[in-house]
């Protein structure tokens, strides 16, 4: 089972990462400047994360695709990991669908 693990950044803001049960992050939040917004953000993963309509499939500069997960306003809530060819993307998104809605947290 996966689990939301959050932490506070040395500039000072909130932070937290999606870990699916394997341990390995499949999704990294924004900075928040309190952690009650980090909860918002945390709680809009959550709701987002099962409509495949929300993730925007991207290609970085060096060629690694990746994913954006975005809430319905279009801000983006988190960000996938880089990864070597699109079907691993792909698996990183199932992975989120997958572990967020059920995810506790926990903080680091």
């Amino acid at each position: 089972m996966g689990k939301f693990v959050t932490k506070t950044g040395n500039n000072g803001e909130y932070y937290f990462n999606l870990l699916a049960g394997n341990g390995q992050v499949i999704l990294s939040s924004e900075g928040y400047t309190t952690t009650a917004a980090r909860q918002n953000g945390i709680d809009s993963v959550r709701k987002n994360a099962v409509d495949d309509a929300r993730y925007e499939r991207l290609t970085a500069s060096n060629g690694k695709p990746y994913f954006n997960l975005k809430a319905s306003n279009g801000q983006v809530i988190g960000k996938g990991q880089m990864y070597e060819n699109e079907s691993g993307r792909d698996n990183g998104i199932a992975s989120v669908k997958n572990n967020a809605p059920d995810a506790p947290v926990v903080e680091e």
